[in-house]
């Protein structure tokens, strides 16, 4: 790719958007840029880009830089089949991802996950666990920092600890990561994929590019993860909490690998299931790199947790608020909801993104959830779903604020209340974070009840 004879389109100035403006900016390229929904942020952003060089593209004026530029840098925001990306590809032009840049680029190890559930708290325990070993990592991609902004800052003796989402993976084909991990496959973002098909493929996307000298880390309790064996050429190590896999595996309570005791899951600052199958996946990957294996265990075991994840907000009038902001999916929903141990109010609602609730509902019918406020754009859907699989302790909201309000008003002493939406966040926030901003402000009784 030759920066400075070629022109380049930056679709979506996101974090990742800006990141790519910088990195293209920096190396002499032509840069315009475009995002059809600009909001403060976005206008600030533009405005330091423009300052360095770049040049803002009108949506009139959008069919004249499709001929004009060379490459479109697109943003996992926008779809695949967007009109945009798919003028660039009638054209014949090459279309990447601030990823698939960065992969190009990257001079750092790599390590990458990607899975339904799990990735951020995968990564974040993976990140620790170097970081505790004298390693110097960052965790990058779908979290934390773009990658793309990594590549001079690391070396070769660097790690760069990626999530990779689904999204991320529709214009990512050149990232050769020395491990990749994938935690388990389930229904989402269908609104986006259409199918399950095309879902399951692109997450067997990251482990297809593997070399012989690399490492697939598989969920092997997984029946779609576990058929990803037949799909790369990399080394296979697996993880289960169902058998002795030649890997990591649970025994007696106990994580191990390879048939040495690491630690005992009791031992662990958190909890549930889910947890032990993150555990696991990062004892593989301590296992690939060759780490002290005595420091792995000391830091899973101090490991406490992702923020909007299951997170405990305490306790305000006898009741528990805990903040799962970061469900988006039913899978994960579910696993939030096995981890209660009091009675508990659910919360759920958001933007719809395309699953069938009714398995959500039924499996609710046996859970400690004694009641669900439904919210939100797809809150009718909910409802329909929630009576047709016969569960009726059900209120219904418009909108998030008046759903949390009910929610603190309805539970007693004793009780939890959970938000698990199992829905994006995109009908009244920006992302899961600010959602779930919003609900510790509201649960804990910061936020003004007129």
């Amino acid at each position: 790719m030759y920066f400075q004879g070629q022109k380049f389109l930056v679709a979506g100035i996101s974090r990742s958007g800006q990141a790519s403006a910088r990195f293209l900016l920096a190396r002499g390229a032509r840069v315009f840029m475009y995002d059809d929904v600009v909001d403060d942020n976005v206008r600030s952003a533009m405005s330091e880009l423009a300052a360095s060089g770049a040049v803002e593209v009108s949506a009139q004026a959008l069919p004249d830089a499709v001929r004009e530029c060379d490459v479109l840098v697109l943003s996992p925001g926008i779809p695949i089949d967007n009109p945009l990306p798919v003028a660039f590809r009638r054209a014949g032009k090459l279309i990447v991802g601030e990823e698939e840049l960065a992969a190009q680029f990257m001079r750092a190890t790599a390590i990458a996950v990607t899975g339904t559930n799990g990735k951020t708290t995968v990564v974040s325990m993976i990140d620790k666990m170097l970081a505790d070993c004298g390693k110097r990592s960052v965790a990058c991609g779908n979290v934390g920092r773009p990658a793309l902004g990594l590549v001079e800052e690391l070396g070769f003796d660097d790690f760069a600890v990626m999530e990779i989402s689904s999204f991320q993976l529709e214009t990512l084909s050149g990232l050769r990561p020395h491990v990749a991990v994938v935690t388990n496959i389930a229904e989402d973002h269908l609104d986006r994929h259409y199918n399950m098909e095309n879902y399951v493929y692109l997450k067997s996307k990251l482990v297809r590019n593997l070399r012989e000298s690399e490492y697939a880390v598989l969920n092997y309790d997984d029946e779609r993860v576990r058929a990803f064996a037949s799909s790369t050429r990399g080394r296979v190590v697996w993880f289960s909490a169902k058998r002795r896999a030649d890997g990591a595996f649970l025994e007696d309570g106990s994580v191990c690998f390879m048939g040495n005791r690491l630690f005992a899951c009791g031992d662990m600052k958190v909890g549930g299931e889910h947890n032990i199958y993150n555990a696991l996946a990062c004892a593989a990957v301590a296992g690939v790199l060759g780490l002290d294996m005595s420091a792995v265990a000391r830091s899973l075991c101090s490991f406490r947790g992702v923020k909007h994840r299951i997170e405990n907000l305490g306790e305000k009038d006898g009741v528990s608020y805990i903040d799962d902001s970061k469900g988006t999916n039913v899978a994960a929903t579910l696993k939030a909801v096995e981890c209660m141990t009091a009675p508990t109010i659910l919360l759920l609602g958001g933007k719809d993104k395309g699953y069938d609730y009714s398995p959500l509902f039924a499996r609710l019918k046996n859970s400690r959830v004694v009641h669900a406020v439904l919210y939100g754009e797809n809150r009718y859907k909910l409802l329909y779903s929630a009576l047709e699989s016969g569960y009726a302790s059900i209120s219904l909201c418009p909108a998030f604020r008046s759903a949390v309000l009910l929610a603190r008003s309805c539970a007693a002493r004793g009780q939890a209340v959970l938000l698990s939406p199992a829905s994006s966040s995109l009908d009244e926030f920006e992302n899961y974070e600010a959602r779930g901003d919003a609900f510790a402000e509201l649960a804990m009784g910061c936020g003004h009840e007129d």
